[in-house]
């Protein structure tokens, strides 16, 4: 039975978004202003439409009370907290998330917890009806940055240090929540902290052991639990603070609930034989050098994950848990996947006596920075809103998070496994791991489930093929239809493919696409990538079925000299680009959901015949080649270009999207950054006209192709690397590249 002070009997979703203000160096970092949450009030609003009874905000030291003690701006926090409970969304106060303090204080200041507590004081009394509060986000984890490893402020790398950090967080918790309390005596302390486990060979069991008893101190600490025999007792009365610990045992602060904080990387192995690994995993300790690896890429049968170290916590405590982050940095349906495990999961957990509150859906606005540890802006990963283009665009797992009880409303991607069920989770050699047999039960197979697919037109085609791809690397059940089983230009292929396999939705893969032939057979390419391409769209209405086309830069004259933008006007200068045109405007017109892609310049490793392969093949062979320098272009990478028009997809945009490259630059120069980043022989390569390439067809001078939409794709260097990395592998003269490798 649910604890009434907690509320409702039911699982809950709550929800938070990625709010860390850390310092590297000088530097503070605030992830609010980043995602632009700070400059969006209605953000809020979104939020509460999910469904989420409780909100993980922050009311955070470094924004509050940034020029010192006792001055305070509660201006925007007035206002945020005005809206939320307007809302009817329950706040979880949080005080510093990952953070050291404002500029006046850090993690190993002595009046740190103090300091801290004072600020708690002021915060309760300004918000006296916050029952909810989590003063310090994963302190354990948050000294290990900062003062173990020194990625944040303040730098530092010795054992010692993490140990006075953890210890003056710990405190600040303690002494925060008393203040609070003086004011709201019901006010509860929910205390978070990553937890995963690890795995080592039997060289690396003692540091295994180590991290294991280590990965529970936050909660020990705050339970009264450190005492001297405890397992850590004795390292830290070594370091001189065992004062400390008494004081701490003699007046602890339990939490009322505990925020279980769990990625699928949070599993850790540790392993002493590194030539199996990559140089970045390696590190070690004062006494060996060892690999650290996420132990799901490499344990086989994988780790129990997020259900082992729930029943751990469950069964170290017996306090109620709640979930307090789930966020996987991946494509948008393994997102939904693993949100929708840790619900099932939850759900599961609780039907065995595990008293689990809630699941939190963090991140809602995405996160930018965390693949550097927040030490560089790094990527973007999406939530459930992508902010790219600057106004929060609610994503496929937004729909699901509102339907989080009802799987059957849910997307059908999202009822796949997820990577970390399927074997492309193994990164490397497996290390066997003792498991029960249902750690190793198969998913059911999608088609034996009589679920929907996804159908793919252009099976013979680059574009098709690799869309297939795709989809079997993400588990998304699909099929892929070549013409003799779906005819363009043939309604009557059309209709009997579509009621054969009741898609959920169609991607038109097909068509024409040589350009230059076009012009000596206008009527061919009309067929195929006009008429073909709106009867399917036009078919698919008819069904409720939702489409994906592929457009072109080649609908433009290339006159405007700069990217062109979605609400540009075509204006082609050739047969191809005038079927693509008409083609998108007829489509766009339908009543259904359309999605129209307008994309340029493919290359991928996986097709021969297209510019970076020539490139690349001409000049390994020692021939030389020629590009134009007077052609501006957006080289898109094939497999970047299919993972974002399935999240698009799956997203349920619709309308026209420029999904391309984001560098604009000439064939020649294009050749010139292959030739670069593959170690081959720029000498080779010669400037060239447009007459001097045999075109038919006019190509505008100017077809860069831009977005209003918000970049959808990872940069030119990343996928030219990612190009070179397979010709590296596939390459029977890989001695020729390994030289940039």
């Amino acid at each position: 039975m649910a604890d009434p002070e907690f509320g409702t009997h039911a699982l809950e979703l709550w929800g938070g978004h990625e709010c860390t203000v850390n310092r590297v160096q000088d530097r503070f970092t605030d992830q609010s202003v980043v995602s632009g949450h700070d400059a969006r009030p209605g953000d809020l609003a979104l939020f509460a439409r999910l469904g989420i009874k409780a909100l993980r905000y922050p009311l955070l030291w470094e924004r509050i009370s940034p020029d010192g003690e006792g001055i305070f701006d509660w201006r925007a926090t007035d206002a945020r907290l005005a809206e939320l409970g307007a809302s009817g969304v329950r706040p979880i106060a949080g005080l510093v998330h990952h953070g050291s303090g404002p500029h006046y204080t850090h993690l190993l200041d002595d009046r740190f917890a103090a300091k801290l507590s004072d600020f708690a004081g002021a915060v309760a009394a300004r918000y006296p009806w916050i029952d909810d509060w989590t003063p310090v986000n994963e302190p354990l984890t948050t000294a290990r940055f900062s003062a173990l490893y020194g990625h944040w402020y303040p730098h530092a790398r010795d054992e010692r240090a993490f140990w006075q950090a953890l210890l003056n967080q710990i405190d600040g918790i303690r002494l925060s929540m008393r203040a609070i309390r003086r004011i709201n005596p019901a006010a509860r302390l929910i205390q978070t902290e990553d937890l995963g486990r690890s795995w080592a060979t039997v060289p690396l069991r003692h540091q295994a052991g180590f991290d294991n008893v280590r990965r529970w101190m936050s909660w020990d600490l705050l339970c009264g639990r450190v005492v001297p025999e405890h397992p850590m007792w004795d390292r830290l009365t070594g370091f001189g603070l065992g004062s400390r610990l008494a004081v701490i045992a003699n007046d602890p602060c339990p939490p009322d609930l505990i925020g279980v904080n769990h990625y699928l990387t949070s599993d850790r192995f540790l392993d002493h034989r590194i030539r199996r690994y990559p140089a970045h995993a390696i590190g070690g300790n004062a006494e060996q050098r060892y690999a650290d690896i996420e132990a799901v890429r490499v344990l086989d049968p994988a780790p129990p994950g997020l259900a082992g170290v729930l029943h751990e916590a469950w069964q170290r405590y017996g306090i109620p848990l709640a979930i307090t982050e789930v966020h996987n940095g991946c494509s948008r349906e393994e997102q939904m996947r693993w949100m929708g495990e840790a619900w099932r999961t939850a759900q599961k957990l609780r039907k065995e006596g595990v008293d689990i509150r809630a699941v939190t859906s963090w991140a809602l606005l995405g996160s930018q920075g965390w693949n550097t540890l927040l030490t560089d802006r790094g990527h973007y990963e999406a939530g459930a809103f992508d902010t790219r283009s600057g106004t929060p665009q609610p994503t496929a797992l937004a729909s699901m998070l509102s339907d989080i009880d009802r799987p059957e409303n849910q997307h059908p991607v999202a009822q796949g496994r997820g990577w970390w069920r399927r074997p492309i989770r193994l990164l490397y050699a497996p290390v066997p791991r003792t498991a029960p047999l249902t750690d190793t039960s198969p998913a059911p197979d999608w088609r034996a489930n009589g679920d929907r697919p996804l159908m793919i037109c252009g099976a013979t085609g680059t574009l098709g093929q690799a869309l297939a791809r795709a989809c079997a690397h993400r588990d998304i059940g699909h099929v892929l239809l070549d013409r003799s089983a779906l005819d363009l230009t043939d309604g009557a292929t059309i209709a009997a493919a579509l009621d054969r396999h009741r898609p959920w939705a169609v991607i038109n893969a097909a068509g024409w696409v040589r350009v230059d032939d076009a012009e000596r057979d206008p009527q061919g390419c009309s067929a195929a990538n006009l008429k073909g391409a709106v009867d399917l769209a036009r078919h698919c209405d008819d069904r409720e079925i939702s489409t994906v086309s592929f457009s072109s830069d080649l609908v433009f004259d290339g006159a405007k000299q700069s990217p062109y933008l979605e609400g540009d006007p075509p204006a082609p200068l050739g047969v191809y680009g005038a079927s693509k045109a008409l083609a998108d405007r007829l489509i766009l017109e339908l009543a259904g959901s359309h999605l129209v892609i307008r994309t340029a310049a493919f290359f991928s490793p996986l097709d021969a015949h297209n510019f970076a392969m020539q490139v690349a093949t001409r000049l390994l062979a020692g021939e030389r080649f020629a590009a134009s320098d007077q052609h501006i272009v957006s080289p898109t990478f094939v497999p970047h270009l299919c993972d974002s028009v399935l999240d698009l997809l799956i997203d349920g945009a619709s309308g026209l999207r420029h999904v391309a490259g984001g560098t604009a630059l000439s064939w020649y120069d294009f050749a010139e950054r292959i030739a670069d980043r593959c170690g081959l022989p720029r000498g080779l390569l010669d400037r060239a006209l447009a007459e001097d390439l045999g075109w038919v067809a006019e190509r505008p001078r100017h077809a860069a192709l831009a977005t209003a939409h918000g970049t959808q794709m990872p940069s030119l260097d990343v996928a030219l690397d990612q190009f070179r990395d397979h010709l590296l592998r596939a390459s029977p003269r890989e001695d020729v590249f390994t030289r940039v490798c």
